[in-house]
Parts: structure tokens; sequence; C-alpha cells
């Protein structure tokens, strides 16, 4: 008889890029719940982080800084108010 039997050993590998759901550094939602916080500029401004979602790891800082610089900008506003006095320094 001349049966050949299977061959055994490890599978050839895969050629080509992976695939995306396979790929660590494919964009991925984190689908993160936000609060809204009952100010619009705020909500919008958090609304933002989801930009980060469908970017690349290498592309969130970009987000992130953008998000951060708009909260502090909004933070330094109430303390310029007219109606309202300078904090008390440190």
């Amino acid at each position: 008889m001349s049966e050949s039997a299977p061959e055994s050993g490890p599978p050839a590998p895969e050629s080509g890029p992976p695939a995306p759901e396979s790929d660590p550094a494919a964009p991925a939602p984190l689908a993160v719940p936000r609060t809204p916080t009952g100010d619009a500029g705020t909500d919008a401004r958090l609304a933002r982080l989801a930009d980060a979602d469908h970017l690349p790891t290498e592309g969130h800082l970009g987000v992130y800084e953008d998000v951060h610089r708009g909260l502090r900008d909004a933070l330094d506003a109430l303390d310029a108010r007219p109606d309202r006095p300078a904090p008390a320094p440190r």
C-alpha cells in the first residue's frame, strides 16, 4: 500500500497584513460612557474624545491634548470672569 500520511508539523505562516481584528495597533472603539456635565461646551469637548476611537494609537495624543487644552481654557475663562473674585493665592 502506498497511501501517504498527512503531513504533521506547524502550519505554514500566512502571508500579507494581519486582519484588522487581530492587529493590536488597529483602531478599536473603547466605548467609554460619558456622563453629561450640563455645560454644552464641556460636553462637546468630552464628546471629542470619541474621535480617538477611529484613530491608530499614535493619533490619540493629539485628540487628548486638544480636549485637555479646551477644558483648561474653559477653566481659565471661569477665573477671568469679572463677576467673580480672583482666587486667593496659595
